[in-house]
């Protein structure tokens, strides 16, 4: 190849902005982010109290709880499993309040993370072509 050609293809994958779906799709960017890991050390901590607590007041299995944990958290509540307990029942009120607020939190930090690369991308798009 010429030099004049390996220069322009040089300079054409500097304009390419890499679009990574798989990584997107799984959050990967939003998990390497160090400012993002408190809301998935919030989240895993709110099932493991979750399952745990589920598990010792209504007797489920951990995998039963589990799955109502995170079904509860993600405010999807299927109705296959509910408590029966009235201090089941005070806790799963809770437990929803809290579930909204991790996902809130967990929007806010998708939102965080992607605007902050896309921002960056901009940036180095416009200095790459001064």
């Amino acid at each position: 190849m010429s030099p004049k050609l390996l220069n322009e293809v040089e300079e054409a994958e500097k304009d390419v902005v890499r679009f990574r779906p798989i990584a997107r799709l799984f959050l990967l960017d939003v998990i390497m982010d160090k400012q993002s890991r408190s809301v998935f050390i919030w989240a895993a901590s709110a099932l493991l109290i979750g399952t745990m607590t589920y598990h010792y007041l209504e007797g489920w299995s951990l995998l039963d709880a589990l799955y109502f944990s995170v079904i509860t958290l993600a405010t999807v509540g299927y109705g296959d499993l509910t408590p029966t307990t009235p201090i089941a029942k005070i806790f799963t009120i809770v437990y929803v309040i809290n579930g909204l607020s991790i996902l809130l939190a967990l929007f806010d930090r998708i939102r965080v993370v992607r605007t902050n690369n896309f921002e960056a991308s901009q940036q180095q798009r416009k200095d790459g072509n001064e």
